[in-house]
């Protein structure tokens, strides 16, 4: 969790800026971009994971080049709303190895889910997962054709 008074600079914010476009920047490289020294980006840095800032750093694979051609949003209404219903559904979703992002949301729906797969049937093979034990009201999956837009970087010049 984020501490609710973190202060964060332009230099935080450059370093912030430079990892969501490559995390896989060298120490020295890393300070070299945002105008610091190895040992003030260091600090700056570890302090930015220990406030909860930054929870990690991640590849960006091309899913697509290994046969995950599908991309599917899962929108989801349920007529239950119990703290021990949503947290068995959020424990049974993450489970399934196709989601990887999902949302409890507002307006006419409850949940969405974003699924990468392998074709119609690996989706349907996930949907079957997906509904085997759940009494769920309505499940519509929505086909992603191209993905125009994907893991952008924010523009967090925007913060200050």
């Amino acid at each position: 969790m984020i501490e609710q008074a973190a202060k964060i600079d332009v230099f935080d914010l450059k370093i912030l800026t430079t990892l969501q476009k490559d995390s896989g920047l060298s120490q020295r490289d890393l300070a070299e971009a945002v105008g610091l020294s190895q040992n003030a980006c260091w600090r700056r840095l570890q302090r930015l994971h220990s406030i909860g800032m930054i929870r990690g750093s991640h590849a960006n694979i091309d899913l697509s080049a290994l046969g995950l051609d599908l991309t599917v949003f899962v929108m989801i209404r349920t007529r239950h709303h119990s703290r021990e219903w949503i947290e068995s559904f959020r424990k049974h979703v993450e489970q399934l190895p196709e989601v990887i992002d999902f949302y409890r949301i507002g307006g006419d729906w409850d949940y969405l889910i974003k699924v990468v797969t392998r074709g119609m049937a690996g989706y349907d093979a996930f949907y079957q997962k997906l509904v085997a034990s759940f009494d769920l009201a309505t499940v519509t999956g929505i086909f992603s054709m191209e993905a125009i837009i994907n893991n952008r970087p924010l523009d967090l010049s925007r913060i200050r």
